[in-house]
């Protein structure tokens, strides 16, 4: 079993998080240039074993794609293209910003430190992966 890789896609960085080999907990990886994500995620499944990766999917209250999907999708199209035979899903992400602002001041985090770019990134993928595994585990039980 590999991991699962997820990407909070930003149009100037994306945040990463990956699972453990087990699948068991997902942990946050360094932030990256949405310039460099291509070369980045090409590198990370070199080196590790990568099964899917998660894509967070933005959508309104209204349960809609959201007008960011415009840039996302052109992005992890290319990434597709590089990667054919990674499976990739799309999986919603709504409030996993509110969530990790939430989470980074409860957590007792200064207001610079919250204040520095990508954090809120990273920590939005984490929650998207968590989000991922928490819905296959209860669906398969």
């Amino acid at each position: 079993m590999g991991r699962l890789l997820a990407i909070d896609y930003g149009r100037k960085r994306c945040g990463l998080a990956a699972t453990d080999a087990q699948r068991i907990v997902a942990t946050g990886l360094p932030t990256v240039a949405t310039a460099r994500l291509i070369d980045f995620v090409k590198d990370y499944t070199a080196r590790e074993q990568v099964d899917a990766i998660i894509v967070g999917l933005p959508r309104d209250m209204s349960g809609n794609e959201s007008e960011s999907m415009r840039y996302i999708r052109p992005g992890i199209g290319r990434l597709q293209k590089e990667l054919p035979d990674m499976e990739i899903i799309f999986w919603d992400e709504r409030f996993t910003s509110v969530i990790a602002h939430r989470s980074m001041i409860d957590s007792g985090m200064k207001r610079m430190q919250r204040r520095e770019k990508g954090v809120a990134d990273e920590m939005a993928a984490v929650i998207i992966l968590n989000s991922y595994l928490e819905s296959r585990n209860y669906n398969s039980k």
